[in-house]
């Protein structure tokens, strides 16, 4: 295992001054844009994909849905498996196996051999997405450093999801679909080369015996895959079918079994004193609300673009290059302002400033809009905003937490943003397709596409604003300050090489490991 024996300080990896830590975040948000990327690269080539596979209407959706019912599924349980198994562990297999299962997708010549594979890239993902934020919130320790950490890394996460579009349009035009996949390969192998050398072993402190609580892991999986499956079918179905009633009811029925059970074990997975902290609660909450707003407006955009205003494949990814860099912009400003002015005032105007970017899009949509007068001024105001929120968000999902938990937190943040992109796909979307359908008889078609897509942004746009209420309301300071280094690696332990080998071997097991801390 990697000790970087040169630092020191300690001989678990790089020190506050060490640039090895810059090198490691670099890697990780590499990766963590690869995943988030894979989410949204796909839409623009699913008539591509559709016609070489001969994928069924219905079943073209799980080329999308597979992945994100598999990642907001088994997030939480990747989390939590990395805290007790080794972070860069996990992450390195969850990476590995997020490369092989894109080699699987863009190789697959039947439409099964695809969905198994997505399926598995969202097994990838939920391994090694936690994981990364768990290393992160190891590595950077003090409290500006860490904000701003976050703030990267979020912010890579979100331009991976916003460049998504345009990158799998050009891709699809120029090249194949099956390199909509193969462009992650790279980026596999640099995690999997750079990542043993720049990052320690980290894991939270166990006592002899201790153990995975399995009926805890089981219970939360099987209740998140159920309740999202439940939201996924409901594009589909009635609200009122048994399709969707019987894994939706099924699934709360788990969650609220598997809380129960939290209670009465010693060591439970998820913890219930992790849920005590309302900043931390409500951070988790309204980005599930954000998520759901931004795919939302993804996937309507794309609809109007190449349904409406007949975009191309090519045409559709470009016109969502004014979206990547209001994105990128937005990101940058909240990352720098986050010192300054704190958590709460930032997510409060990015919440409103999103809300109100939804209403200008849904007002442009129109079957002669022009792209400069019609799209882009909804596009980008809305854009801009929604990028200043992903930093604050990733940095209030994490407030307070210890190396102890740091797998469990990134777990259910990301778990959340999921679920959030499967509710708004589940929900929102619908509201457009259910309108088209009850006013198909009208006449003028494309008018009655605009107004569906209009209709469901403006209701996206309602929650935003509920999200930017909760927020003003509820959610507390986070502050910037450093926090005690021994409280902070509480229960991290850095793995490393025999002593007698390096010479610096690990801190005595005191409940705490001084070479973690200062990580």
């Amino acid at each position: 295992m990697s000790t970087l024996k040169d630092s020191p300080e300690q001989a678990g990896g790089p020190t506050a001054g060490d640039p090895r830590r810059w090198k490691a975040l670099a890697v990780l948000t590499a990766v963590q844009f690869m995943l988030m990327l894979d989410v949204t690269v796909v839409n623009i080539a699913l008539p591509n994909i559709q016609d070489d596979l001969h994928f069924s209407t219905e079943n073209l959706a799980w080329v999308v849905n597979g992945y994100l019912l598999m990642a907001a599924g088994f997030l939480l349980l990747g989390g939590r498996v990395a805290d007790l198994l080794g972070r860069r562990r996990i992450f390195i297999a969850g990476v590995l196996l997020f490369g092989v299962s894109s080699v699987m997708c863009g190789a697959a010549n039947t439409s099964g051999l695809l969905v198994a594979g997505r399926f598995l890239q969202g097994f990838g993902e939920a391994l090694a997405g936690p994981s990364a934020l768990g290393l992160i919130a190891v590595l950077f320790t003090d409290g500006k450093e860490r904000g701003k950490a976050l703030g990267i890394w979020g912010g890579m996460a979100a331009l991976g999801g916003a460049v998504g579009s345009v990158v799998g349009g050009l891709v699809t035009d120029f090249i194949d679909w099956r390199w909509t996949f193969y462009i992650n390969v790279p980026v596999v192998l640099l995690a999997l080369i750079a990542i043993p050398r720049l990052m320690p072993e980290s894991r939270m402190a166990r006592r002899e015996g201790q153990r995975l609580d399995a009926v805890g892991a089981v219970g939360v999986t099987a209740g998140l895959v159920a309740v999202v499956y439940g939201l996924l079918k409901a594009a589909d179905e009635p609200w009122g079918s048994s399709t969707v009633l019987v894994p939706l009811l099924g699934g709360v029925a788990a969650l609220v079994f598997t809380a129960l059970w939290e209670t009465r074990v010693d060591e439970p997975m998820i913890p219930l004193r992790f849920f005590r902290n309302r900043t931390r609660v409500t951070s988790n909450v309204i980005s599930m609300m954000s998520f759901a707003s931004f795919y939302t407006y993804a996937f309507v955009a794309t609809l109007f673009l190449q349904h409406v205003l007949d975009y191309s494949p090519m045409e559709t990814g470009l016109a969502y290059i004014p979206l990547t860099l209001a994105t990128g912009i937005g990101m940058g400003l909240s990352t720098g302002l986050m010192p300054r002015i704190g958590v709460k005032p930032i997510v409060v105007i990015a919440f409103f400033g999103s809300a109100v970017g939804q209403l200008i899009a849904a007002g442009g949509f129109d079957p002669d809009a022009s792209y400069v007068g019609g799209v882009m001024p909804g596009l980008v105001v809305f854009a801009f905003f929604n990028g200043m929120g992903f930093p604050v968000l990733i940095n209030g999902g994490l407030h307070e937490v210890t190396g102890q938990d740091s797998g469990l937190a990134s777990g259910v943040q990301t778990s959340m943003q999921q679920i959030g992109a499967a509710l708004g796909l589940a929900t929102l979307v619908p509201i457009a397709l259910r309108y088209v359908n009850d006013h198909a008889g009208e006449g003028n078609l494309p008018a009655v596409a605009s107004d569906a897509y209009a209709l469901s942004l403006r209701v996206a746009a309602g929650v935003l604003a509920a999200a930017g209420v909760i927020a003003l309301l509820l959610l507390g300071k986070v502050s910037a300050k450093p926090r005690d280094a021994h409280a902070e690696a509480a229960g991290v332990l850095a793995e490393e090489e025999p002593a007698a080998a390096t010479g610096t071997g690990p801190a005595p097991a005191t409940g705490h490991a001084p070479e973690a801390a200062n990580a």
